[in-house]
């Protein structure tokens, strides 16, 4: 079957059965494989998309569920003010260690700031506790959030 999504702006069709993961349609059929395959049974965060702005699990979300809705992965995230942010303060404050994670951190972290501008550390604790992160650079991570936050409230 047929399935038009809207991924990172662009109308793409995926064949495949609708109830396929959207992470595999993703990095299987559109080969953008910036979004990991982490768990399989949405724990990790490493799947994280963003779908009509939310944060949702890829390995767990139905291709049909993402139909007539905006996809936006870690490739396309940058396309917005608030990506543009975070992926600077990721590298500025040097997050990554092995990286395996990064990616589902960044569209969980864009999401929060999308939402909340200047959010605290328990509002970003709470946000991100569904990304887990094996080397863990959560200290980074908040204070990577507050930059962007910080580059966010003054304009940039």
């Amino acid at each position: 079957m047929s399935i038009q999504l809207n991924v990172n702006g662009q109308t793409m069709a995926v064949q495949a059965d609708p109830q396929m993961p959207l992470l595999w349609a993703l990095r299987e059929q559109l080969q953008l494989t910036g979004t990991k395959f982490g768990c399989g049974m949405a724990l990790c965060g490493a799947c994280t998309v963003h779908l009509d702005g939310q944060p949702v699990r890829a390995c767990q979300t139905p291709i049909e569920a993402a139909a007539g809705k905006k996809v936006t992965t870690i490739e396309g995230v940058g396309a917005t003010p608030t990506g543009r942010a975070v992926q600077h303060a990721w590298l500025k404050i040097d997050v990554p260690q092995c990286g395996y994670c990064q990616s589902g951190q960044i569209m969980s972290a864009c999401a929060l700031l999308a939402s909340n501008r200047k959010p605290s550390d328990t509002d970003i604790d709470n946000a991100m506790s569904g990304n887990l992160c094996r080397c863990g650079t959560y200290n980074q991570i908040r204070a990577a959030i507050h930059d962007a936050s910080a580059t966010l409230t003054k304009g940039g």
